[in-house]
Formats: C-alpha cells, sequence, structure tokens
C-alpha cells in the first residue's frame, strides 16, 4: 500500500477571503463590476448629448477609485472597509460617557450650546463580578486565566510532538468559544532596584551587597536606555447565558471548562492562574490605554466599590 506524499500548502491566513476569478476575492469583483456597469450605462444614457472625450475623462476619476478600493489596503485592512469606517467614525458622536441608557438632552432653561449631548459607552463588558468574571450581557460570562509558556524550540523531537499532541487534545475538546491572548505589557523594574538598595545593607557579607548594588545600578541603567516588555499569555473562555437568569449556569461552565483545559495544559508543563475581580479590571484598564504604565493593585477601586482617602475628613 502507497500513500500519496504530495504536499497540500494551507495559507498561514485561514482568514483569507476566497478567490473568485483570478486573484479577485467576490468583494472586489463586485466593486469593480458594479462601477463597470454604472459606468456603462451612464455612458448609454449620455452618449447622444456628451462627447465621448468627455465621457472618458469624467469616467476615468471614477473606474481608478473603483480600482483602488478594490485592491488597495491600509494597515492591513481594504481601503472599501477603511474608508466605510472613516466615515462611521465622522458620523458618530466623540464625547462618550459610561451611562446604561441614553443621555438626554438638557433642559430649555439651561445656557448650552446646541452640540450633541455625550453619548453612552457601549462595552461589550458589563462590569466584573467578585469573583473575577466578566458579564458580557447578552454574550454571556466570560472567565480568564493567565497562562504559562514552556520553552518549544529547547525540547527534543519527542518532547515537541508530545506537546503538539496535548494542545492538539486540548482543542478537540472544545465545547465552546475559547481565546487565546497574547500582549505585551510593560515592566516597571522601580520596586525591584528598591527592594535591591534597601536590602542591601542587611546581607551578611560586604561582597554581597555589593554585587546586589552592582544588579540594581544594571536594572536601573537597562530599564534607562530600553523600553521593557513583558509577554502575557491570556485564555479567555466563554460562555453564553440561555436564559435571563442563566448566569450563574454560565459562570459555573465557563469555570468548569477553565478547570478542564488547566488539567489538560498541565500535562505539559503548563499552569493556568485564574485571575480575581481586580486582577481582571487592571486587566481591562490596561487594555484601555496599553501606553500607559501599569497602576498597582492598591489605587485601582472595583466596580462599587466605595473609594475612601486617608487623609482627615
Amino acid at each position: 500500500m502507497t500513500w500519496d506524499e504530495s504536499i497540500a500548502r494551507i495559507p498561514a491566513d485561514v482568514e483569507q477571503p476566497d478567490k473568485i476569478i483570478g486573484s479577485f476575492t467576490a468583494r472586489q469583483v463586485i466593486i469593480l463590476s458594479g462601477t463597470g456597469a454604472l459606468l456603462y450605462a451612464a455612458y448609454l444614457a449620455a452618449a447622444d448629448h456628451v462627447p465621448p472625450l468627455v465621457c472618458a475623462v469624467v469616467a476615468l476619476p471614477v473606474a481608478i477609485g473603483a480600482v483602488l478600493l478594490a485592491i488597495g489596503r491600509h494597515d492591513g485592512i481594504s481601503l472599501d472597509c477603511y474608508v466605510l469606517a472613516a466615515i462611521r467614525h465622522h458620523h458618530s458622536p466623540k464625547n462618550l460617557v459610561s451611562s446604561p441608557e441614553d443621555i438626554p438632552m438638557p433642559p430649555a432653561w439651561i445656557a448650552a450650546n446646541a452640540r450633541r449631548p455625550p453619548a453612552p459607552l457601549k462595552l461589550p463588558a458589563r462590569g466584573v463580578a467578585g469573583d473575577g468574571l466578566i458579564d458580557l450581557g447578552p454574550d454571556g460570562i466570560a472567565a480568564v486565566a493567565e497562562i504559562s509558556t514552556v520553552s518549544f524550540a529547547l525540547r527534543t523531537p519527542d518532547e515537541q510532538d508530545a506537546l503538539v499532541a496535548v494542545f492538539g487534545r486540548w482543542l478537540n475538546s472544545l465545547s465552546g468559544p475559547a481565546q487565546i491572548l497574547v500582549r505585551a505589557e510593560r515592566v516597571d523594574l522601580s520596586d525591584t532596584i528598591a527592594t535591591l538598595h534597601d536590602n542591601a545593607c542587611r546581607l551578611p557579607h560586604p561582597a554581597l551587597a555589593s554585587a546586589a548594588l552592582e544588579h540594581a545600578a544594571f536594572l536601573s541603567d537597562l530599564s534607562d536606555r530600553h523600553d521593557l516588555l513583558r509577554r502575557q499569555v491570556l485564555l479567555i473562555i466563554r460562555e453564553p447565558a440561555v436564559a435571563t437568569n442563566g448566569r450563574d449556569a454560565a459562570a459555573a461552565r465557563a469555570l468548569r471548562r477553565l478547570d478542564e483545559a488547566s488539567r489538560v495544559l498541565g500535562s505539559c508543563g503548563l499552569t493556568a492562574r485564574l485571575l480575581d475581580a481586580r486582577a481582571v479590571t487592571t486587566l481591562l484598564a490596561a487594555c484601555f490605554d496599553p501606553s500607559a504604565p501599569p497602576l498597582p493593585d492598591d489605587d485601582l477601586a472595583l466596580p462599587g466599590e466605595v473609594i475612601t482617602t486617608g487623609g482627615p475628613c
């Protein structure tokens, strides 16, 4: 019995649209053929009244624009989608506030300008529960866990095959939506450097104190000369809420699926840590402003938590 050794190439972008005619997708064919049909219909309607040269001059910019919309790309996005997004952004309200309902117009007796009032900021996340689960409203419940990493390149071929087999077994066992998110965040070494300086004087030997101070100086110089980043791998499990009161059932299913993923991935040396409410809130705040320095856990209040101050009343 012989096996066919021909190789089938699978594109890296599995979401790449199918080619319908030549190298053109269905979207590109619709744009080009639709523009051509409109230009031809306009030519037939105006051919008896307008010279052909004038028709060609008018039709040329329209044809060039259609070609650019069909085949052009900007930042990895097709140009027609980019233009539609720009138009939608131009007409959308720019002043957004966190409110579950529409913002009413100010009363007539208030001397306010006639601009549009702020619009409600509609986010997919309705809130973070005390157990760290994200309430997605009609989309259900999401549980977030931080996953450790393993060095795949340093493993032997047999170990690599075992890791791939375990990961494939977990993918085949999925019974609902799951997402693997790899994000980069800034690393702040100020606390580590301060700790080294504070503990250096308490070390039992001068050589150890000197080594600690040298290491602190090295970290300080490294932090000044480079933008230090660390990779964070997150596993998000989402469970839909079947009924209005099905949040508890969806939360139980999400936690159970996360526990099953933790057991399966633990076979290849990966550990999953469920993020609590404060860690999830910090994560969402960091995703809204990735360039901002990370906030300490003590400086971030949970949703619905009363904010107090240590100063005098």
